[in-house]
């Protein structure tokens, strides 16, 4: 099988099993996913859920979000980790977004990729899910499955995210995405994987 039948396969058999896909960070606006998506570093998305509502009781804007000290926001986002690093981020970000960018979450991967703590993959989440830019944000996950589907041979993300953008037409990237997120989870664990038994790797493995 060639990579573009197995790339039209895993697309047709991903819209079949997810033709709808949430956002899986709960948020309110553009500000409230960045900083869940902030959070999300190194912490699964179902812990970073648990901890937001509190957070964003808290503070949800910049404005609220610098009254507030870096340490009262590292006691309540404690349980998602690197959490004295992800507050001081939180807390810097919201005052660059004040300053410079008159409290809104700039639409541009290079102003985000300028703020604390805002890596690319961080930045293509927040221009794919707020924005709806195109991107393809690659992950420890979908960078695990790509290389199992032979979509990619890298191991870097950079080179992944790019194999993933060849792979693929533009318009399905962002939803492309979540679904191999959702798939991951559900069928295509990092282990105890039986590749016999999953929809997708038992026909391009």
């Amino acid at each position: 099988m060639r990579k573009s039948e197995r790339a039209a396969f895993i697309m047709a058999k991903l819209d079949e099993l997810y033709p709808e896909v949430p956002i899986p960070l709960d948020h309110r606006d553009s500000y409230t996913l960045l900083i869940a998506v902030l959070l999300s570093a190194q912490c699964t998305d179902k812990r970073v859920n648990q901890v937001t509502p509190a957070l964003f009781d808290l503070a949800a804007d910049p404005q609220t979000m610098i009254r507030q000290t870096p340490e009262a926001i590292r006691e309540i986002i404690r349980p998602c980790g690197l959490s004295e690093r992800k507050a001081q981020n939180i807390y810097d970000l919201s005052h660059i977004l004040l300053a410079e960018h008159g409290g809104e979450v700039p639409a541009s991967f290079e102003a985000l990729e300028a703020l604390p703590g805002v890596g690319h993959k961080t930045a293509s989440v927040v221009m794919a899910q707020a924005f709806g830019v195109p991107a393809f944000p690659v992950d420890t996950h979908i960078q695990r499955l790509a290389n199992r589907w032979k979509l990619t041979k890298s191991k870097s993300v950079g080179k992944t995210e790019k194999d993933l953008k060849k792979a693929f037409p533009e318009k399905h990237w962002n939803k492309l995405h979540l679904q191999i997120i959702f798939f991951g989870r559900e069928y295509c664990p990092a282990r105890g994987h039986d590749p016999a038994l999953c929809p997708i790797c038992s026909v391009v493995g």
